[in-house]
């Protein structure tokens, strides 16, 4: 029997040879290759469109070869550049459903399965010019200032000359680097290789993104293993999906680092070896700071089942200090010291208009308007209280539940710190999945809700983030083509595809032990 979270208590009941026989006359039951090859010509795609979509640095001379500037300034490519791009990450979404469709049962084989899924889907991304994000680009940037001897804690990236041929965000002008010392000593040795030539930048930025890639691939799996929950189910539901591929592969977000480090400190502590455990978190939390989340369960299940309150505190302060002493060293070399503590402080203002937070925050503000209250002012109150509330729901799973599910309960405290927040940028999500997939993740609204939330991103991001020159005029704009077709696939696989609408919309009831080994 398996509990909410869908770990394994006690052994499942064994079902009966006609059960048995309807599950293999499901209609995902089956070979595997035919959604791999479907992905595999999906990710293809979004590499062809990527050349004609995708943020290329001014610096780079790819930008005078003469297919760039075809794909780039006429009409014809600029068109043809963002179908590709389009159909081809909406190619990935079907792809992952019809494999996990097919997988079925999740019998042996299956992780073998989604491994080779995710290494052919994932090659021609690393090739692929970054899309859906270009903070890529701001790496390079980073690494510079450090090289330089600025500190980048206290400067932006337009410290640098010639920084604007980097190819970053403006918005990383001014703006001091949020990343801790691991991640910066990275970007440093980049930069010092490549001598900041923004193209093979980004080629060995990806080989960084991918070492946190391969951490998910073997850790996962196995600390789905340690919950009783299948192996390649887990690593389908966390690695596979085309949110994690593009955001991690393709657009190289040095967050991939931080949550595979941390998914290999978790599995490190639920096998006993709680000094490797913290060595890993600190890693993670010396790339990106919000993991810090993560200390004070692995501090517990170093403590040990049924550990009292002063064994706990102990332990939370063991973990606290020897994190920090090792960041605190950490940071000597190049002057860094902890500079980047203000990503907690003084994290980015504003709010994006669909993350819960953003979205309520509006609609209070214009009925408060409208009754003649300043609505500005209250929406930004109502979003701080979801703030201090998710911290309080951070604490709440932190002091509060059972010790085996100690995993699970970071994994929503993480969430919950992610969702509430005024600002979620695609990737967050990929912050907390991987943890609730290694976990349990029921095959009812909860799948159906993950479903919709990579979806939505993926076509969010198609046509979001795409990099057209001022100068070129077209009769319509390539976002409205690139959302037009998004929607189109989205439509088709939620209502019209016989088998993908059925992930959705079907009526079979929910086997508990779907997935659970």
């Amino acid at each position: 029997m398996t509990d909410k979270s869908g770990t394994k208590e006690s052994p499942a009941p064994t079902r009966s040879p006609l059960k048995r026989l309807a599950r293999l006359r499901e209609p995902w039951a089956g070979n595997p290759w035919p959604a791999i090859v479907e992905g595999t010509i999906g990710s293809f795609l979004v590499f062809a469109g990527s050349i004609g979509m995708g943020w290329i640095a001014p610096a780079s001379p790819m930008l005078r070869h003469p297919l760039v500037i075809f794909l780039r300034t006429e009409g014809q490519g600029l068109t043809a550049s963002t179908l590709a791009l389009s159909l081809g990450a909406m190619i990935l979404i079907r792809s992952w459903i019809r494999l996990g469709q097919r997988l079925g049962g999740w019998q042996k084989g299956s992780l073998r399965a989604v491994v080779w899924a995710i290494g052919l889907w994932t090659l021609p991304l690393f090739f692929a010019v970054p899309i859906f994000s270009r903070d890529v680009y701001a790496y390079t940037g980073q690494g510079r200032l450090v090289a330089e001897g600025l500190d980048p804690y206290s400067q932006g990236i337009s410290s640098l000359s010639n920084w604007f041929s980097l190819g970053a965000d403006q918005a990383w002008a001014e703006n001091r680097t949020p990343y801790g010392p691991y991640f910066l000593w990275l970007a440093r040795a980049v930069v010092g290789i490549t001598g900041a030539q923004p193209d093979y930048s980004v080629l060995l930025f990806r080989v960084v993104a991918l070492i946190g890639v391969v951490l998910c691939v073997v850790y996962v799996p196995k600390l789905a293993a340690q919950h009783g929950i299948n192996p390649g189910r887990a690593l389908w539901l966390a690695v596979a999906n085309p949110l994690f591929l593009i955001s991690f592969v393709a657009s190289a977000h040095n967050d991939v680092l931080m949550v595979g480090l941390a998914v290999a400190a978790f599995y490190f502590a639920s096998v006993g070896k709680h000094k490797t455990a913290l060595l890993l978190i600190t890693a993670s939390i010396g790339v990106k700071i919000i993991t810090i989340v993560f200390l004070p369960f692995l501090a517990l299940m170093w403590a040990g089942k049924g550990a009292s309150w002063p064994r706990r505190i102990a332990f939370w302060a063991l973990a606290g200090a020897g994190s920090f002493a090792i960041l605190a060293v950490s940071g000597i070399p190049y002057g860094l010291g902890f500079g980047w503590l203000f990503a907690l402080t003084d994290p980015t203002p504003g709010y994006t208009g669909y993350a819960p937070s953003g979205f309520l925050g509006q609609q209070l503000e214009m009925f408060c308007n409208a009754l003649g209250l300043p609505g500005g002012d209250i929406a930004t109150g109502f979003r701080s209280l979801l703030k201090y509330a998710s911290m309080l729901l951070a604490a709440w799973l932190i002091l509060r539940g059972k010790h085996e599910h100690l995993v699970r309960r970071a994994g929503l405290a993480m969430a919950s710190i992610v969702l509430l927040s005024p600002i979620i940028q695609p990737w967050y999500i990929l912050w907390f999945v991987p943890l609730l997939a290694a976990t349990g993740i029921r095959n009812d609204w909860q799948i159906k809700s993950l479903y919709v939330v990579i979806t939505f991103f993926v076509v969010f991001g198609a046509q979001d983030q795409l990099s057209v020159f001022s100068f070129v005029q077209l009769g319509v704009p390539v976002s409205t083509v690139a959302f037009g077709v998004a929607l189109a696939m989205t439509v088709y696989l939620a209502f019209l595809d016989v088998h993908t609408r059925k992930a959705l919309f079907g009526t079979r009831k929910s086997d508990p032990y779907w997935g659970v080994i």
